[in-house]
């Protein structure tokens, strides 16, 4: 079975990286098993690391607790700076064996300052001492010097006065307050029992701590047929034993569900496969399987599969949807036509539907050379193909803009009659290759293709769909040109078959180009020794627009406008718990940038408005939108170009308007933007959307920019100045390997 491995790179993005932490000997094992169960009934959604220090047991003896958790972490005890500040993380809830959990505990990892503890009323306190119940620490605010002093014996409650945070006391809720008969209060989230004790004999207190002293089966059950968001991982963890012990159809879908969420699409399959079998009782599962086979690269298998969902009412809509996907990735236009319109019969509403009917519809007319069909296409052996992602509609509005941009590094036409579009995720078959070969060669980019998901392959494992049989017998010249490595802080990639398919595409290429050096980085490492100096760095084209564009001049005066974007893909491995954090710090900062200037919200598709209206809900704060994603190319670069500041989370809300010269602040929630400010030397403009301070620096920071604008421009033309130079000699080697047009 692979393992799919996190790239994990929070250093990056300041990602915070949270643990519990747990001390104990062999007599405490008991304990702390009831309590990772009782951790996981009471918060089915959270699964972060356990580390569990304890005096030199072997490393079998928690196995016990491997069973029940997937992230148990064990640590020799080397005092109490490994149970207050362990190693390789920055906060910390350290929990007793002797606890439960009975409630929602989520709010303890949203806390970002201080060390957090209920606080103690006297000596007859039943909770005991400072360090003897639930502390939350911070590591940056706990230093050597406050360690050093509790290590020496002095009162917590002095020692950290000046950085204890106060905690509601339902957070460590001490059972001696209730005796033998006093009921459990019904908001209590932590129950602590005294150190050693064990769980009383009776009364309510027993009964809150004995629900967690159970075996394994009937903790997984119990787990699984809990109501509600699960956190995949912990789902992932559990749910197998109980599905082989006890095959369900239901559960068996669910685990299908984690595991294609997390890219395990062959374990996804494994899974729900014997199921289901050919059952047309079983619609939402049969369209689950298909579309992991269809991740996969087996199609016809997915489209058997996806057939039988579509005959359910119910399920139709967007099975049809997706039969249209996997037609139009083979090719088969007309067959994708047609289910998106048999779609539309079953729900005329169905955005999945009406977006294929769109797409092939617009397609159909470019090749009868309707609109923007751009007129006859030059002979083939004069055309470059470009395999890139071409968004249409109201998708991304950087992913409209890059294509072009790519195309006029090698000339003023963008169009078809110079340019043969290959879709990036459409299968490459006998009948591409043959295309492909016929052109004066193949340009692929430029974009975060290097990614597992969004349009997932067997063939590849990255965004373009060829399978390396078919890459190796391409014949015309190969350049690879301003691709990302565009992976997530902590996001599962099953690499061995990307390996092998980046072996391939890095000996076929006459230039492989990258778009930043972190992605360089990352790529190296995954080639042969032999191949790693082939990779070379390609700035995106979007950086030096003012470059390329025809015509372009730059403005003599420009609207006293401030524009932000936020992005929500993927948005657990983005924000993690940080996400109200980060609203009510940029609510700070806009409410401060309000009086400077007219701040305007840049949705760079239908998705990003979310943070509009949360930010409108939570915080009253109402920001007027510019759709980008209905816009013309040339209106989205017009729109960055008389801006005074773009404020953006995605990678293109900072290359497109620096390209245009405009300067940017960037909300790192993605290695990709970290890498582009390591790039240009200009890492200040950047600000991690997990920043305690977040608000006010970001504040500061625009406000510098608005205070000193001639000059923030001028260092944004001093900064592309380079990029500019890399991509000219670039471009010169190029027209020697594709020769004259």
């Amino acid at each position: 079975m692979n393992t799919a491995l996190a790239d994990d790179r929070s250093a990056v993005t300041g990602r915070r990286r949270i643990a519990f932490a747990v001390r104990t000997d062999a007599a405490g094992l008991p304990g702390t098993a009831a309590l990772l169960r009782s951790l996981a009934l009471a918060a089915p959604d959270v699964c972060e690391d356990v580390v569990v220090l304890h005096p030199g047991l072997p490393d079998e003896a928690f196995d016990v607790l491997r069973r029940l958790h997937p992230r148990v972490v064990a640590r020799r005890d080397g005092g109490l700076a490994d149970l207050l500040r362990p190693a390789g993380y920055d906060t910390v809830v350290v929990l007793t064996p002797d606890s439960v959990v009975l409630g929602d505990v989520r709010p303890l990892l949203r806390l970002r300052h201080g060390v957090g503890a209920v606080p103690r009323t006297g000596a007859d306190d039943a909770r005991g001492g400072l360090l003897d119940g639930v502390l939350v620490v911070q590591r940056a605010d706990l230093d050597e010097t406050l360690l050093a002093r509790l290590a020496a014996g002095e009162d917590p409650a002095t020692a950290l006065e000046k950085v204890l945070t106060p905690v509601d006391g339902r957070y460590d809720f001490p059972a001696a307050r209730l005796g033998d008969d006093l009921p459990v209060p019904a908001d209590v989230a932590v129950l602590r029992f005294p150190a050693g004790s064990g769980a009383p004999a009776s009364g309510p207190a027993a009964e809150a701590r004995g629900r967690f002293e159970t075996d394994d089966e009937a903790f997984r059950a119990a787990y699984c047929a809990l109501p509600g968001e699960k956190h995949p991982e912990l789902l992932a963890h559990l749910a197998p034993p109980l599905l082989a012990a006890r095959p369900s159809l239901d559960l068996a879908r669910t685990v299908a569900e984690v595991h294609r969420r997390q890219g395990r699409y062959d374990e996804a399959v494994e899974v729900l496969g014997p199921v289901v079998g050919d059952r047309l009782d079983a619609p939402r599962c049969q369209e689950t399987l298909g579309v992991c086979l269809m991740a996969l690269s087996r199609y016809a298998e997915a489209e058997a599969r996806l057939l039988l969902a579509a005959a359910s009412p119910d399920v139709a809509p967007r099975a049809y949807a997706q039969l249209a996907r996997l037609a139009w990735i083979l090719g088969r236009d007309e067959d994708a036509r047609r289910y998106a319109l048999e779609g539309l019969d079953a729900d005329p509403t169905d955005a999945g539907c009406h977006a294929w009917h769109v797409r092939t519809r617009a397609e159909e007319e470019r090749a009868d050379g309707g609109a923007d069909g751009g007129g006859e296409p030059a002979p083939a052996r004069e055309q470059l193909a470009h395999v890139a992602l071409f968004a249409e509609g109201r998708e991304n509005a950087g992913d409209k803009v890059l294509p072009e941009a790519v195309r006029l590094c090698f000339g003023p036409d963008t169009g078809p009659r110079r340019w043969y579009a290959q879709p990036v995720h459409r299968l490459v078959d006998e009948a591409a290759l043959e295309e492909l070969n016929a052109r004066r060669g193949v340009v692929v980019g430029g974009g975060g293709l290097f990614l597992p998901d969004t349009s997932p392959n067997g063939n590849s494992h990255w965004q373009w769909n060829v399978p390396d049989t078919l890459l190796e017998r391409l014949t015309a010249p190969l350049a690879v040109f301003a691709v990302g490595y565009n992976v997530f802080d902590g996001q599962p990639y099953r690499r061995a078959r990307f390996a092998e398919s980046l072996r391939v595409l890095v000996e076929r290429s006459a230039f492989f180009g990258l778009r930043n050096h972190g992605s360089i980085d990352r790529v190296r490492e995954l080639l042969p020794a032999g191949l790693r100096d082939r990779v070379r760095y390609q700035p995106c084209p979007t950086t030096v627009a003012r470059r390329l564009v025809p015509g372009w001049t730059d403005p003599a005066e420009r609207t006293d406008t401030v524009l932000v974007n936020c992005a929500y893909d993927r948005a657990g491995l983005r924000f993690g718990h940080d996400y109200g954090h980060f609203l009510a710090q940029t609510a700070f900062a806009l409410r401060g940038l309000r009086e400077r200037a007219d701040v305007r919200y840049a949705a760079h598709m239908p998705a990003d408005e979310r943070f509009v209206d949360d930010l409108r809900r939570v915080h009253g704060l109402t920001l007027p939108v510019e759709q980008l994603y209905e816009r013309t190319n040339g209106e989205i670069r017009a729109l960055f170009r008389t801006s005074r500041l773009v404020i953006g989370m995605r990678g293109h809300a900072g290359m497109i308007p620096f390209g245009c010269g405009t300067p940017i602040l960037s909300l790192v929630s993605h290695p990709k933007l970290a890498y582009f400010l390591s790039d240009i030397g200009r890492e200040e403009w950047g600000l991690s959307v997990h920043d305690r301070d977040l608000g006010p620096l970001l504040l500061e920071r625009a406000a510098a920019v608005l205070d000193d604008h001639a000059g923030a421009v001028a260092d944004v033309h001093a900064a592309q100045r380079p990029l500019w130079e890399v991509t000219r000699a670039n471009l010169g080697e190029l027209r020697e390997v594709f020769g004259p047009a």
